[in-house]
């Protein structure tokens, strides 16, 4: 049984406890960062996407002053980096760079079950890019515009097949085939260049897929952009007709690329993060990197992401109906 003593000096440790609590987590907060920050990334290394990652990740450390590390943990259109983020502590030192339209927007569409809940199990920080997905075909391909390729596939019905490696790129596909009525078959991958040689060597229609991987290859001739997801052309992608001049009325869709942690991060740590991505994003020297991937900078505060979350959840939605998509 405690004394009186004891109950004096456990309710004066707890007063003391309960009135330093605060000032540590805010001296943390100041302190912040103090090691280095850890970045998880859903792409595989080499990547296009991993490339944007990394891009910046470089941009972060430039403006906290401390090492950004990329971890890669690629595989399940993104669920497993995705849930590994929801797991970790939420002290600003695993942070998630990643295409928030496709692993956020889509997922709770196109999954029956996710291991983690895309709006709780996070605090959305910062829009950061956008881009639309390309549709591609080889580059020897006789098809130089959309109409060419789609007579070629009602021709083929479902002996054709198309590749998809992330929610985007399958959705843009879906959509495609839905507004043309085509029986193309999809078939799924669990990274871009493995995709890409199917596409290179006849066994692929088609793919949509982000154009940060594949700039190099259309500026060759590899393969040949016919539109674009987007319902009007990107600054990035001059060339590129948008979906609604191809001819693809019912696809408006562009992936963006965002900031996140752990749910229950410091709302001081998730200031600075914001501060500095937003400074990030509009610098003019990452305006010209992005546009050489085929991004647009997209610049947002973490009230813009959330809003743009919500109002992206309810779109996508339509669009997994209008494709027909089953749940995976």
């Amino acid at each position: 049984m405690l004394s009186r003593r004891d109950m004096i000096q456990s309710g004066a440790g707890a007063l003391i406890a309960s009135a330093t609590g605060p000032v540590t987590v805010f001296a943390q907060a100041a302190d912040y960062p103090n090691k280095p920050i850890h970045t998880i990334c859903m792409f595989p290394p080499g990547s296009g996407a991993d490339i944007i990652v990394r891009f910046f990740a470089k941009k972060l450390s430039d403006v906290s002053g401390k090492t950004v590390v990329v971890e890669n943990k690629a595989g399940a259109f993104g669920n497993i980096a995705t849930e590994a983020v929801a797991r970790s502590k939420p002290d600003g030192y695993t942070i998630y760079i990643a295409p928030g339209s496709s692993v956020f927007a889509a997922a709770k569409h196109l999954f029956t079950k996710l291991p983690f809940d895309p709006v709780n199990d996070f605090d959305h920080v910062a829009l950061i890019a956008r881009l639309p997905f390309v549709l591609i075909v080889n580059g020897d391909s006789p098809h130089k515009t959309v109409a060419d390729l789609v007579a070629e596939l009602k021709q083929k019905g479902d002996k054709a097949s198309y590749g998809s490696v992330a929610n985007t790129g399958l959705i843009g596909s879906e959509l495609f085939k839905s507004h043309f009525g085509l029986k193309t078959v999809e078939v799924k991958y669990k990274e871009p260049q493995a995709m890409l040689n199917d596409l290179y060597g006849g066994n692929l229609a088609f793919a949509h897929i982000d154009p940060t991987g594949v700039m190099g290859q259309m500026a060759s001739g590899k393969v040949r952009a016919l539109a674009s997801t987007a319902g009007e052309r990107m600054k990035a992608l001059p060339n590129i007709p948008s979906a609604k001049e191809a001819g693809i009325d019912n696809s408006d869709l562009t992936a963006w690329w965002s900031v996140h942690t752990p749910a229950k991060t410091d709302k001081a740590i998730l200031a600075k993060l914001e501060a500095w991505f937003s400074a990030v994003a509009q610098d003019e020297e990452v305006v010209k990197y992005l546009a050489n991937l085929g991004v647009d900078p997209f610049p947002g505060d973490s009230a813009k992401l959330k809003a743009l979350l919500v109002h992206d959840m309810d779109a996508w939605g339509r669009y997994v109906e209008l494709a027909k998509i089953e749940k995976l």
